[in-house]
């Protein structure tokens, strides 16, 4: 949060000339309704649906089944979506723990996040200053790793974060399009998902195109598909295209790993957590690795100059 935000703060204070804590307290205030507030209430939205099929369980079979029939019939794999249904299902408990049951350990952490938050903007030149003194590495690499941070956290963070909306923005559209129910709970889902490079719209438009061919309506089942492979999923790469050509790419293998890493530590937040902490551990063995050769030439020349 502090490396997103730190540039708006420093146009308000600097340009605007806004009081320090004035301007904390906006950010503070600003990033709440914008980050952590949609946050916390699609993720409500996604329990409460969760809930209600498992306190309608027989509706979810009766659409798995369909499915299974539909690709029994195409495919030869009769249970194949009931076995997927009981992974996603474990997938789905530990991506959406219960909030409600978590709420004091969930405000306690946003309440300290912004309080450190608070400080670590009012103090920023000590802050910063400090971050550099006690850093192991030299000056230069430390500047060095704060500025690849910086590129690395708006990869991770805004730029994930930005074909995340769009895919799950253009997913509702497509179910809108093609008359497929409950359009904007889906796109909420394709958000989530779509932190998975490749692996996470599909997993919502997909079943839901094959169940509509399976109700019978092949054209919006069929309009789906080609409306996922074609659009949903190369929106994807062209994002990524423009994030590289300004703050730097992060390769699908870091996210996907990070992802499965993150999940069952951070719950829903390794979505973001997971791939952001694998970044930053490369990023210092990257650093490290530079410093350990610039120590070795150094060594090289002291000891051609001595002989």
């Amino acid at each position: 949060m502090y490396t997103i935000l730190r540039p708006v703060y420093l146009h308000i204070t600097d340009t605007w000339r806004w009081n320090r804590i004035a301007a904390c307290i906006a950010i503070i205030g600003s990033s709440f309704l914008v980050i952590v507030l949609p946050f916390f209430l699609l993720s409500l939205m996604v329990i409460n649906k969760i809930s209600e099929f498992e306190r309608d369980q027989i509706k979810l079979k009766v659409l798995v089944h369909k499915i299974d029939d539909f690709l029994g019939s195409k495919l030869h794999q009769p249970d194949l979506v009931e076995n997927a249904m009981q992974r996603v299902t474990t997938y789905a408990s530990d991506l959406f723990p219960s909030i409600i049951g978590g709420a004091f350990d969930l405000l306690l952490g946003i309440v300290i996040m912004y309080f450190l938050l608070y400080f670590m903007f009012t103090n920023h030149e000590k802050f910063e200053e400090g971050a550099v003194r006690y850093s192991p590495f030299r000056e230069q690499n430390a500047l060095k790793f704060a500025a690849e941070l910086k590129y690395t956290t708006y990869s991770n963070v805004l730029g994930q974060g930005l074909i995340a909306v769009v895919q799950g923005a253009l997913v509702s559209i497509g179910f809108f399009l093609f008359g497929i129910k409950d359009a904007i709970f889906w796109g909420v889902i394709s958000t989530f998902l779509s932190f998975v490079p490749l692996l996470g719209a599909p997993i919502v438009f997909v079943p839901a195109a094959l169940l509509e061919m399976a109700n019978g309506n092949n054209s919006g089942g069929i309009g789906m598909l080609i409306w996922g492979f074609v659009l949903v999923i190369n929106i994807d790469n062209v994002i990524r295209f423009l994030i590289a050509k300004r703050v730097g790419n992060i390769h699908p293998i870091i996210t996907v790993v990070g992802v499965v890493i993150g999940i069952p530590v951070f719950g829903i937040m390794g979505l973001v957590f997971g791939p952001l902490l694998l970044s930053y551990f490369f990023l210092t063995v990257r650093i490290y690795e530079t410093s350990r050769m610039a120590t070795e030439r150094l060594e090289k020349i002291r000891a051609a100059d001595e002989e």
